[in-house]
């Protein structure tokens, strides 16, 4: 089953949010690491990295099932956090809105009968709960922290120790 214009049109909007979202968590990492921030630059350098991840599903599924895969360009991130909080607050909220985007991908998917789409997208369902699960603590331990460097510091090393998760295949 080839997939529709419309769902077609839908996933390569995804595939761009997806790697919008390789951009932010790269630049975010990249802030991180100007700041002195080891730990909160790998975890976000490997949040960078499992988006791309994402990306590369989209890509490959649209291809898989016939459609054309249309490449645009991205606008230039955000450089700067005024704090780990902040970045990581921004980030929780990115989450939320790609959690907005893919159910909206199912609903689509369901009005267009796309079987096949739709239980493609069920892992990132999954998986976005998964993404808003894992900032949450994060954001409450950076409150508790305030602008405390000690506890700064403890976090960061604790965030250092984020290691890199293999993707599956679905």
């Amino acid at each position: 089953m080839r997939l529709s214009n419309p769902m077609e049109q839908a996933l390569n909007e995804q595939l761009y949010e997806e790697l919008g979202s390789f951009y932010i968590y790269l630049a975010m990492a990249a802030d991180f690491s100007a700041k002195q921030w080891p730990g909160m630059a790998k975890w976000m350098e490997l949040q960078a990295k499992e988006e791309l991840g994402h990306a590369m599903r989209f890509y490959r599924f649209i291809l898989e099932r016939g459609g054309q895969v249309r490449l645009k360009a991205l606008p230039q991130p955000q450089e700067s956090w005024e704090t780990p909080l902040a970045a990581f607050s921004a980030a929780l909220a990115h989450e939320q809105h790609i959690t907005g985007r893919i159910h909206a991908l199912v609903e689509l998917a369901r009005q267009h009968k796309d079987y096949p789409s739709e239980v493609f997208l069920q892992w990132f369902v999954t998986e976005q709960v998964e993404e808003e699960a894992q900032l949450e603590p994060i954001i409450h331990r950076l409150k508790l922290a305030g602008d405390h460097p000690p506890a700064l510091f403890i976090l960061d090393r604790e965030l250092a120790a984020r290691e890199e998760e293999g993707e599956e295949e679905e």
